[in-house]
């Protein structure tokens, strides 16, 4: 070692760039243990699941990771508690660096209110147009004779009639009962086909086909925000049946794409057997039809003898 930095003092040009050198690996050195310090590039954290917690909580599991708790917006889900949080970004599980912000969106208490229009003399599409444009939606239809059907009669609010000239609130995406009239002549509807469908698009077509929702179902272990992506896989009465007005359906829905796909097809291979069979049925009708008006024809255009003069 003495013999080199001898020889390197002899050579000044080799000396000074040794020099130089260890000088730039110095510097490069401090940089980069000055910003691992500065970024606590070594430290990290695991974000917790807060989903489902309180505020409170969430800012107390936070604090002790040294996480900082941002609420990024709110929303009403009756299926949660008010004040809980329904969703985080990063999301659980996620290493991240010391003081990271985690924006959560929180359950609101309540749903804001909405001003109920008065849909009485509209047709049952009309009203459940005007109801969804509102932010309401129809709790359930009740079927009343009259001499025209799926003609909306009366609404009510929490068991309160709406009339032309009130002035009822209702939280948002809450139900309205429609009283509906039914002619004695008309007492039956054909159910839609909504299987592979949203519930909101499933629900309207039930609707419109003046029908109820009867039990909602989702698949084991959905989370409440998953929901609104879900598909209908499964309704308890098939489509094209006929049932009475104000029948209820039941609807089952999924997040499996594969399962959706399957139902549509099975639902659509039913749906032309039952085509193929009422099809065939009324050719034999038609052709059992045929056969009598050829006899009673044959019948007609027979001779008469004696005997049928004197009957």
């Amino acid at each position: 070692m003495k013999e080199l930095f001898s020889w390197l003092k002899k050579h000044t040009i080799a000396y000074n760039i040794v020099v130089i050198a260890l000088v730039f690996l110095g510097v490069a050195i401090a940089s980069f243990v000055a910003m691992a310090f500065g970024t606590r590039h070594s430290a990290r954290r695991t974000v917790p699941d807060f989903v489902g917690l309180k505020m409170t909580d969430a800012e107390y599991f936070a604090g002790r990771r040294d996480l900082q708790i941002i609420v990024n917006d709110s929303l009403h889900v009756s299926a949660y508690p008010g004040g809980v949080i329904l969703d985080q970004l990063p999301k659980g599980g996620v290493v991240v660096k010391p003081g990271r912000k985690v924006y959560v969106t929180v359950n609101s208490m309540r749903q804001r209110m909405v001003s109920v229009p008065y849909v009485a003399g509209r047709s049952l599409r009309q009203a459940k147009n005007m109801l969804e444009t509102a932010g309401l939606t129809i709790d359930h239809l009740e079927y009343a004779e009259d001499i025209a059907t799926n003609y909306v009669l009366a609404e009510f609010v929490n068991g309160e009639e709406v009339l032309e000239e009130s002035e009822l609130q209702a939280e948002m995406g809450s139900g309205v009962v429609l009283r509906v009239g039914v002619s004695a002549n008309s007492t039956s509807t054909v159910v839609p086909q909504v299987i592979g469908r949203s519930l909101f698009e499933a629900k309207s077509r039930l609707w419109e086909a003046g029908l109820n929702i009867g039990e909602i179902r989702f698949d084991e272990g959905m989370p409440a925000l998953e929901r609104n992506r879900a598909k209908v896989y499964q309704q308890s009465v098939l489509p094209s049946e006929e049932v009475e007005y104000g029948a209820r359906v039941s609807l089952y829905l999924t997040l499996e794409a594969e399962k959706v796909e399957s139902a549509v097809a099975e639902c659509e291979r039913r749906i032309e057997e039952a085509l193929k069979a009422k099809m065939e049925a009324d050719s034999i009708a038609k052709a059992e039809q045929r056969q009598l008006d050829s006899i009673a024809n044959a019948q007609k255009s027979a001779p008469q003898t004696q005997d049928d003069f004197f009957f």
